[in-house]
């Protein structure tokens, strides 16, 4: 099984690079946001919790995106692996992805790191904000917050993954098939 974690701040183009991903490797999406998402357009209690967070551009406490990450996999059969979008974004959420996916006999093979600098995330933002209506992406200042908590609370994710060797940076600059022929060199290369 191949489970990968997509990493990268906001705007980095994870939600592009997966869907290519799970095209040519028959992955299983399994993107935190779209779980929130979910919720919150069902209007469930978690959906309204994670919407206040949301919100404010702060990150949905562990135990809540935990649970719904076991519930998704727990759900999921016939699939050749993950990629995991926006998920682990704290160290306590990849030690616990790391013991769900550990009772299953698989592990992450790869966390793939998408570099990108701030003007040009802030720039794919704002012009996303404009086409997808998402409040998140329209404001300057919630999109410079949420570039402080990725900085704060979900670089040493990626420090935790290097620690086991299973990191590698991806430049995420460039036209969209560049950006994926990258991905799947490293891929390819660390199978």
């Amino acid at each position: 099984m191949l489970n990968i974690v997509l990493f990268g701040p906001p705007g980095a183009g994870k939600g592009t690079q997966s869907e290519k991903l799970i095209a040519r490797y028959n992955l299983t999406h399994l993107s935190t946001g779209d779980l929130f998402r979910k919720h919150i357009s069902e209007g469930t209690p978690l959906g309204r919790k994670a919407q206040q967070y949301m919100d404010e551009g702060n990150l949905v406490p562990d135990e809540v995106v935990i649970g719904m990450v076991e519930d998704k996999l727990k759900n999921t059969s016939g699939t050749a692996g993950f990629i995991f979008d926006g998920f682990p974004r704290t160290v306590a959420q990849a030690r616990a992805l790391d013991k769900i996916l550990e009772a299953n006999g698989t592990p992450i093979n790869l966390m793939l790191a998408l570099s990108v600098d701030e003007a040009e995330l802030l720039d794919r933002l704002l012009k996303r904000g404009k086409v997808s209506g998402r409040p998140d992406d329209q404001d300057p200042e919630k999109i410079k917050n949420r570039f402080a908590v990725y900085a704060r609370e979900t670089t040493p994710v990626a420090e935790y993954y290097q620690a086991q060797g299973k990191l590698i940076t991806i430049e995420g600059v460039g036209g969209i098939d560049s950006i994926f022929a990258r991905l799947t060199e490293a891929i390819e290369a660390n199978k």
